[in-house]
C-alpha cells in the first residue's frame, strides 16, 4: 500500500483539501456538492440541521464511512496532497494519521492505561508506552485526575473524564487531524467547558474538525465553520454545503439566504 505523506502539500496551506460530489448509502443520496480546505493547526465545525450529513461529511474525511454498507462515494479527499481514496492507500494507515472521537464516551471495559495504549499496541509500537500513555494524558488535560489509578476500570470514570480518556486514546498516535462528531452533546455544561477549552489547547499541536449542533460553541472553538442544510426538492433528503468560511463571518455576515435563516434561529 501507498505510505501516506507526513508533511503538508506542496502550496503548504491546508492539511485536507475535500470534494463530495456525490455519496450514496446504496440508493440513498446522502450528501452532495460538499468542498472545503482545512488550514493546519485550526479548529473547523460543520453546522447545520439534523439529518443534512454533517457527520457523514466528517467521517468522509478519514474513511468511516467505509464501514457502512452500500458506501459510494464520488469526488476526492486530499490528506497533505494525497487522495486517501486512492486504489493504493490503506484506510487503516489514513485512521491513524486522521483520529476520530466519537459523540457518546466509549471507552473499552478496560484499565485507563490500556484504553490508552490500545492503538500503540494495534500499531505495534516499539517506543517507551509508559512515556507515550503520560504524555496522551497530560494533551487531553487527564493526567493529574487518573496518575493514581491508571490500572483501574475507564467505566468508573465520569462522564467527562470518559470523553477526554477517549481523545487521550486517539491522539496517543499522535494523528495529524482529529475528528470530533458532537464531543458534547452528552456532556454536562461544565464538562463541556472544559472539552471546549481542551479543544484550543490541542490545536496547537493538531488539526481539529468537529460536527456541532450548538451554534454557540461553534462560536465559541471553531475558526472556520461549515454550514450544510438538506434539499428535499426530489422528494429524499440529500444534505449539501450551503457555506463555508471564517466563524466571524458565517454569524456575523453570512453570505447565503439559508445561513441566515439558520444563525437567527428562523427554521431548525
Amino acid at each position: 500500500m501507498a505510505a501516506l505523506p507526513t508533511t503538508l502539500n506542496a502550496n503548504g496551506n491546508s492539511v485536507i483539501d475535500c470534494h463530495i460530489s456525490e455519496l450514496h448509502y446504496g440508493k440513498f443520496k446522502a450528501l452532495r456538492d460538499v468542498s472545503l480546505s482545512i488550514k493546519p493547526n485550526t479548529i473547523t465545525a460543520f453546522i447545520g440541521p439534523s439529518g443534512c450529513g454533517k457527520s457523514t461529511a466528517l467521517r468522509c474525511l478519514n474513511r468511516m464511512n467505509d464501514f457502512v454498507r452500500g458506501f459510494r462515494f464520488k469526488g476526492h479527499v486530499f490528506f497533505r496532497g494525497q487522495d486517501i481514496y486512492g486504489g493504493r492507500v490503506d484506510p487503516v494507515a489514513v485512521r491513524r494519521h486522521i483520529g476520530m472521537v466519537f459523540q457518546q464516551p466509549n471507552p473499552f471495559a478496560m484499565t485507563i492505561f490500556r484504553n490508552v495504549a490500545f492503538g500503540l499496541r494495534l500499531n505495534r509500537y516499539k517506543g517507551a508506552v509508559e512515556e507515550r500513555v503520560e504524555r496522551a494524558l497530560r494533551s487531553a488535560a487527564l493526567w493529574d485526575e487518573v496518575k493514581d489509578k491508571l490500572h483501574s476500570s475507564a467505566l468508573a470514570l465520569s462522564g467527562g473524564q470518559q470523553q477526554r480518556l477517549c481523545i487521550a486514546r486517539a491522539v496517543a498516535t499522535e494523528p495529524a487531524v482529529l475528528l470530533m462528531d458532537e464531543p458534547c452533546s452528552a456532556l454536562d455544561p461544565i464538562a463541556t467547558h472544559r472539552i471546549e477549552e481542551l479543544m484550543q489547547e490541542l490545536k496547537t499541536k493538531y488539526t481539529i474538525a468537529i460536527v456541532t449542533h450548538n451554534l454557540q460553541q461553534a462560536k465559541r472553538v471553531a475558526d472556520q465553520t461549515a454550514f450544510l442544510y438538506v434539499d428535499t426538492s426530489a422528494g429524499g433528503r440529500t444534505g449539501y454545503m450551503v457555506e463555508y468560511g471564517d466563524t466571524e463571518q458565517i454569524f456575523e455576515n453570512p453570505q447565503a439566504s439559508e445561513t441566515q435563516q439558520y444563525i437567527r434561529g428562523e427554521f431548525s
